[in-house]
């Protein structure tokens, strides 16, 4: 696909919160919780929503942009967790930016974690086909909610609150394209993480103990990374066969900021040098499918990416997916 990302932007809420709070707030050692995640702060939302964190991250990729609300005609919106199960996120973060009905398309998708990836796939399909000129991509998460402090607080202290976004136009020749895509499913471990209630599985008037049981999240990291560990070397392989690419080619790679133990076992794994990788989750935490995003804004601000180079997007999903793209900036 010749799609070009002509502006990036994030958002975070203004509270953060330190493991060390954590700590003290759940009475355990100091050090034990951050040594078991590795997560050092999260951002946390106390006042503002996922839409208010959505907006601000759309308002500064579309500044990036050089580009006003009213320019964008598809609103894509890749979250993990919706604002609500009806409707959709997207069409709200259109009316929040401003854009008149029927101005744009606007819908989600959703495939966890790997959300941003899906939504991005998609509106370049649809810019490719003439459907649309200007895309505005954003993934937006509360991650901080419905979260295991009790049984789980090593994996409740993984999360944390953010946003960001990526305006997609289609590019001359020269300036860039995706290379490839790829994502592979295996369900066998379906059951490994999620959230049960809130959909249609549990009826809380008819079963309100399992509802109830059910609306907190849950991960069995031992058989993610035993899936992981089983089959992702091969998923990168197939990628970059995908693309026409080498190893060596590859100059950036944003993963999806699952945690910082796991990002590192992800450099052993692949090969890749760990400064190759893009790693942020020791400051901001698993922010779900807002991470690999987040952090393609992060390394852009930065300066680590330029026109030309190679970026290969990686990361993982609930569900459970293997998903990656490679891009020429």
């Amino acid at each position: 696909m010749r799609i070009k990302i002509v502006g990036t932007g994030r958002a975070v809420p203004a509270k953060c919160v330190t493991t060390r709070t954590l700590e003290e707030r759940l009475g355990l050692g100091r050090g034990a919780l951050e040594a078991a995640t590795g997560v050092v702060q999260r951002y946390v939302c106390r006042d503002e929503s996922q839409i208010d964190l959505a907006c601000a991250a759309a308002r500064l990729a579309l500044d990036d942009a050089g580009l006003e609300a009213d320019a964008v005609d598809l609103i894509i919106g890749g979250c993990g967790v919706p604002y609500q199960p009806l409707p959709a996120t997207a069409p709200l973060v259109m009316q929040r930016l401003g854009l008149a009905d029927g101005s744009a398309a606007a819908f989600d998708v959703n495939s966890t974690c790997l959300g941003f990836l899906t939504a991005f796939e998609t509106a370049g399909r649809m810019i490719e086909a003439g459907q649309c000129g200007t895309a505005l991509v954003f993934s937006s998460e509360i991650a901080s909610r419905a979260l295991p402090w009790g049984d789980a607080p090593e994996v409740a202290a993984l999360f944390g609150d953010g946003a960001a976004a990526a305006v997609l136009r289609r590019a001359k020749p020269g300036e860039g394209s995706v290379a490839a895509s790829l994502m592979r499913t295996y369900p066998s471990a379906w059951e490994a993480c999620g959230i049960g209630a809130g959909g249609t599985r549990f009826d809380f008037r008819k079963e309100p103990e399992a509802f109830a049981r059910h609306s907190l999240f849950h991960m069995d990291g031992k058989e993610l990374f035993r899936l992981t560990s089983r089959h992702f070397n091969s998923f990168v392989v197939a990628l970059l066969e995908r693309a026409g690419w080498r190893h060596e080619d590859v100059d950036l790679v944003v993963p999806h900021q699952a945690s910082p133990f796991a990002l590192a076992h992800m450099a052993r794994q692949t090969g890749f040098a760990p400064e190759k990788l893009v790693d942020i989750a020791a400051r901001f935490g698993n922010q779900i499918a807002a991470s690999m995003p987040f952090a393609l804004d992060v390394a852009r601000r930065d300066g680590h990416v330029v026109p030309g180079m190679k970026l290969l997007f990686l990361g993982t999903s609930a569900g459970v997916s293997f998903g990656g793209m490679a891009l020429e900036a």
